[in-house]
């Protein structure tokens, strides 16, 4: 007898386990879908909006499940080893921070790194290794001197955004299948011999906004892709023939669009087919492309995207969808440029920018005062003119 309760104890406690488990588990899963307070979330919490939150560390209570995490805007100096454990984070926003390196240890399956406006001097080949699957990287708005890849990786990117840098000479050993690259607003003085021999792909490049008075012969000549190449504000050497002339010639036969041409008065040249066919718009010879924009349609750009001057900041690189057609229809020309947005400065307009190359051509408004007057001037002859055709048949029948 004494002996039953501990006979009904083993009986009842294995039938409570069921029950603890799933509480156990309700519990748990309800944390994992928190929201860190000081943050937003949205799809199931796998997009998390923690900007501009004056944040000096990492948020706790991250799901590990999320796909895109903005920490943009805030005062993070260092996430070396934080974020490794997010592995189906997608996208990384971690731009205008306090940041001196890009952090070490980043998820690999990363499709878009966002690190502009930081401090980062230096990008170093292990920061990038590993990252098979980025397809967008921005590190505009740093103090970037020089970026070390290795051949064979980051073999899916198509983007690069390095624009307001500190850079003297065009990066070597960029990956193979890039089809947009931002240099512009940096220091650069030369392009090494074969730094662009192996992207067939590239398709759209600025180099605007550099210190560039000559370049070297065939420079650009493996560039078989290329649609689009911004070359205005430079200090070109005109007067020393010697050194221009190849550039110049091969402006006058590819296809390429180019937006202020080295030497010449009109803002746009190159397209030879368009010349052999007859079909360039005579406005290509006289309208700046100060209205030129580029807009990815119908999608709000996370990251605001490359070059400022020829094209508007408002551009954003989106994974996944690159656009690889150039509209140059008319002054008003619109550039699509690769997805939606490489990419985070303030926008400019080319009506600010002074270049040694472009001279735009004034036009006369018509006042709104005048524009009555002579409606009204064409109105009172139309007048006139109904009075006469009824006196005629009046004087000529008095004359018989």
């Amino acid at each position: 007898m004494t002996s039953f309760p501990f006979y009904r104890k083993a009986h009842t406690t294995p039938a409570s386990m069921p029950t603890n488990l799933l509480l156990l588990l309700l519990f748990g899963v309800r944390v994992l879908a928190i929201c860190p307070p000081m943050c937003t979330c949205s799809r199931g919490h796998r997009v998390v909006d923690c900007s501009a939150r004056g944040l000096a560390i990492l948020p706790d209570s991250l799901q590990h499940n999320i796909h895109f995490l903005n920490l943009s805007h805030n005062r993070l100096q260092d996430l070396d080893g934080l974020l490794n454990h997010f592995d189906h984070l997608r996208t990384l926003d971690i731009s205008y921070n306090h940041l001196h390196h890009l952090p070490i240890g980043l998820p690999r399956a990363l499709w878009d790194i966002r690190a502009s406006g930081n401090y980062i001097r230096q990008l170093e080949k292990n920061h990038t290794a590993y990252h098979w699957n980025l397809q967008k990287l921005d590190l505009s708005l740093n103090l970037l001197e020089r970026v070390v890849f290795i051949n064979n990786t980051l073999s899916n990117l198509q983007a690069l955004n390095l624009s307001h840098n500190k850079f003297w000479t065009v990066p070597t050993n960029m990956p193979h299948n890039l089809e947009m690259v931002d240099l512009s607003h940096n220091y650069l003085l030369q392009i090494l011999p074969g730094s662009l021999d192996r992207l067939p792909k590239l398709s759209i490049f600025y180099l605007h906004a550099n210190h560039f008075t000559s370049l070297s012969d065939g420079v650009f000549s493996r560039l078989d892709g290329l649609q689009l190449l911004t070359l205005g504000d430079n200090p070109w050497a005109c007067e020393e023939e010697e050194n221009i002339n190849h550039l110049l010639t091969w402006m006058q036969q590819t296809p390429a669009k180019i937006l202020g041409c080295p030497c010449y008065t009109r803002p746009t040249c190159g397209e030879a087919h368009l010349a052999t066919r007859r079909t360039w718009h005579s406005a290509a010879f006289t309208e700046s492309p100060l209205g030129a924009d580029a807009r990815h349609p119908g999608h709000q750009a996370p990251m605001q995207a490359v070059t400022s001057g020829y094209l508007s900041k408002s551009a954003q690189l989106n994974v996944g969808q690159y656009p690889s057609t150039v509209n140059t229809s008319g002054p008003g020309e619109q550039v699509l440029i690769m997805g939606g947005g490489f990419l985070t400065s303030t926008p400019h307009s080319l009506s600010t920018q002074l270049s040694t190359t472009i001279r735009t051509r004034s036009t006369k408004k018509v006042l709104p005062g005048r524009a009555h007057s002579t409606s009204h001037q064409v109105h009172i002859c139309s007048f006139e003119t109904t009075i006469l055709s009824l006196l005629c048949p009046v004087l000529i029948l008095s004359a018989w």
